[in-house]
């Protein structure tokens, strides 16, 4: 299965935090942090126990994220359930 998405991806996003944007505001932690393609929303992984990452795309229906862990470079469709490789980060 392809994803049929990645012409949402959004090449000028700017990260919105340097960790999960809710966690820091809670002062709780998490495990490892996934950045929105569409926005730039900085939110932790299902592994964390808030799975912002996941609140946020069923919140906002932005259908793409990447991994925000230093030298992982993946994405994933969460509509179409597909992961997908980049050749890099997509945001600077």
């Amino acid at each position: 299965m392809k994803c049929s998405h990645v012409e949402q991806i959004n090449q000028a996003i700017t990260p919105s935090a340097n960790g999960c944007e809710e966690c820091l505001q809670m002062g709780d932690s998490w495990v490892h942090l996934r950045i929105c393609l569409i926005c730039g929303h900085v939110g932790c992984c299902d592994s964390s126990k808030n799975k912002h990452a996941t609140k946020h795309f069923h919140s906002t229906n932005h259908p793409l994220i990447q991994s925000f862990q230093p030298g992982e470079t993946w994405i994933w469709c969460y509509i179409d359930e597909v992961a997908m490789e980049a050749p890099g980060k997509v945001w600077e």
